[in-house]
């Protein structure tokens, strides 16, 4: 869901949530928030469906995955249905750990019910099924709506290209209030939304790196612009002082997934409700802002009771969209998008239809094939590339390129 490129950090505190005392637990799920608050709404219909009885382990996003990477390694101490997130499909699969779905269970004959770059991201090499996508992340922009009106700004007009949403930066400025909390966001936007047909995030079809290529120079130029010229509050994702910058103000705009807004409504700025709105992405583009994935690990004791509950919580329309009006998880599911839930208003969204830009998000994102050196790249690009881009001054194309060299390195042997 999220993450998404989001991603929950260790500001959110590690819990326990269960909904039977382990001993008594058929199954295990293990995910990260807030897929408990969703699970506490469908277990029971489920459990009284089926009989199962399931247990369910939250740690915060990064926890989770090194947990799971350990957990994989070993051959144990992994729950029996495993959330994973966009960004560790790849290696997860690669690793051998997981459970081939469409050889088990047969999973083929609900693709045409998914969105098609979601199913294509589940995938392994050998073509079988290991992840079933749960939820998506539509890229969005969220917006103070008060503010735009204060400043006379059509938000139409503001998303026309990066120009005019640089332009809407120095008219903000001018009254102290930043575009957006962190610059390397909108370098993250392009990456993630401009990839050319055949063309992987970070490889090619033929696992050679493209990160000196374009797409790679004009995100981290839009971004060093934005960051030059003061325009944003250089605050990273899930810290305390995010959270701050959501309910007082101090950005404008957040590009993120459809999933966000489950966080904002929920507990990171509830009384912020009616200032927001979400429109398209600046300059035209459609992109997967996060989404995550249900698979088994070999290692469970309990495959067929994993399988019902991923198959309950997936191909099911009601499951879809109870998930969805609770916490914003966008569905995986396309047959759920003629459903009345589409079309009414979000109180928190000011009354806005925002369901409909999420649907329209999702049915124009191209399919983009996870690579299984995407984290490392990611890792290298992102945390480190385009920080020293942003907060050192270095060349662009040199930090480019070095950070090729070191991914050429790092996944020589993957």
């Amino acid at each position: 869901m999220n993450l998404k490129m989001l991603t929950l950090s260790s500001a959110i505190i590690f819990g326990l949530a269960s909904t039977a005392n382990a001993a008594d637990a058929d199954i295990r799920f293990d995910g990260f928030p807030d897929f408990d608050s969703s699970l506490k709404v469908l277990l029971p219909d489920f459990e009284k469906k089926t009989g199962i009885k399931v247990d369910y382990l939250m740690n915060n996003h990064g926890d989770h995955h090194t947990k799971l990477t350990t957990n994989l390694a070993t051959g144990s101490g992994a729950g029996d249905v495993i959330v994973v997130d966009v960004e560790k499909i790849g290696p997860f699969v690669a690793s051998g750990g997981l459970v081939n779905l469409s050889e088990k269970y047969g999973v083929d004959k609900y693709q045409d019910r998914f969105a098609a770059y979601a199913w294509a991201q589940g995938k392994g090499a050998d073509g079988g099924m290991y992840g079933i996508p749960v939820d998506l992340g539509p890229g969005v922009m969220y917006y103070r709506t008060d503010i735009f009106e204060k400043e006379g700004v059509k938000v139409d007009a503001a998303i026309t290209d990066w120009d005019a949403y640089i332009a809407l930066g120095k008219k903000l400025k001018k009254d102290n209030i930043f575009l957006i909390a962190s610059a390397a966001d909108v370098a993250q936007a392009i990456i993630f939304t401009t990839v050319p047909e055949g063309e992987g995030l970070y490889f090619d079809k033929e696992g050679n790196s493209v990160v000196t290529s374009e797409r790679f120079v004009k995100a981290f130029t839009v971004a060093k612009t934005i960051r030059d010229n003061g325009l944003d509050a250089r605050i990273t994702a899930w810290s305390n002082e995010w959270y701050e910058g959501f309910r007082n103000g101090t950005f404008a705009t957040q590009l993120s997934g459809a999933w966000l807004l489950g966080h904002l409504k929920n507990w990171i700025a509830p009384d912020t409700s009616g200032s927001w709105a979400v429109s398209n992405l600046p300059d035209g583009i459609y992109g997967s802002w996060g989404g995550s994935f249900l698979s088994i690990p070999k290692q469970s004791k309990n495959p067929d009771q994993a399988w019902a509950l991923i198959e309950y919580m997936t191909t099911n329309p009601d499951s879809q969209l109870t998930a969805f009006a609770t916490i914003a998880a966008f569905p995986s599911n396309i047959t759920t998008y003629d459903d009345a839930l589409f079309d009414q208003p979000i109180e928190f969204l000011g009354g806005q239809k925002a369901r409909q830009v999420f649907a329209e998000v999702a049915k124009n994102i191209k399919p983009v094939q996870p690579g299984k050196g995407d984290h490392v790249a990611r890792s290298i690009i992102l945390e480190n590339a385009l920080m020293q881009v942003l907060d050192e001054g270095k060349d662009i194309k040199e930090a480019l390129a070095e950070a090729e060299r070191l991914i050429k390195r790092r996944t020589r042997n993957m």
